[in-house]
């Protein structure tokens, strides 16, 4: 019985994300920030991992960047997961599921809750950028100014 009920629940879900454009973009673009969390940040705390997503939002809402979350996720050589060569494809399950969960709150909450707070709930300060200190020392990190640390990341922001 179980099993009939779960067959039925996915036929639907997919009929629904077959038939709804809006879903299927939601779907892709939910996609896109999960990888970005899980490829940038899967070791750090889920702090760091809210933190990233909320980078990758603040840029959507940049004018510097693309307006879309693939669009700023796969912008030429922003993220090192992107052109390192490697698979892309997440292969711990459990690391995968938390970055799943992080991009659907993010995606979903973050700009209620950021509006609702006034921009006070960003961990990131407004922050752009961030790198890890541990495996970069980027040249255009000096023109920024630090707004946080979080676990093995700096954020920045464009000095004012």
């Amino acid at each position: 019985m179980r099993f009939l009920f779960f067959t039925l629940m996915l036929t639907v879900a997919g009929d629904i994300f077959a038939s709804n454009p809006t879903l299927k973009k939601n779907n892709k673009e939910l996609h896109c920030l999960a990888l970005n969390i899980y490829f940038e940040a899967r070791g750090e705390p889920t702090t760091g991992q809210l933190a990233v997503a909320m980078v990758t939002m603040n840029r959507v809402r940049s004018k510097r960047f693309p307006s879309s979350i693939c669009g700023v996720v796969w912008q030429k050589r922003q993220f090192s997961w992107t052109h390192d060569g490697k698979s892309d494809r997440p292969r711990d399950k459990k690391a995968w599921t938390l970055a799943q969960k992080v991009a659907n709150f993010v995606y979903y909450k973050y700009d209620t809750f950021r509006t609702l707070s006034n921009g006070a709930l960003d961990l990131t300060k407004g922050a752009l950028h961030y790198y890890a200190p541990k495996l970069a020392d980027p040249y255009w990190a000096k023109s920024k100014q630090v707004t946080r640390q979080i676990g093995g990341h700096l954020f920045l922001a464009e000095n004012s």
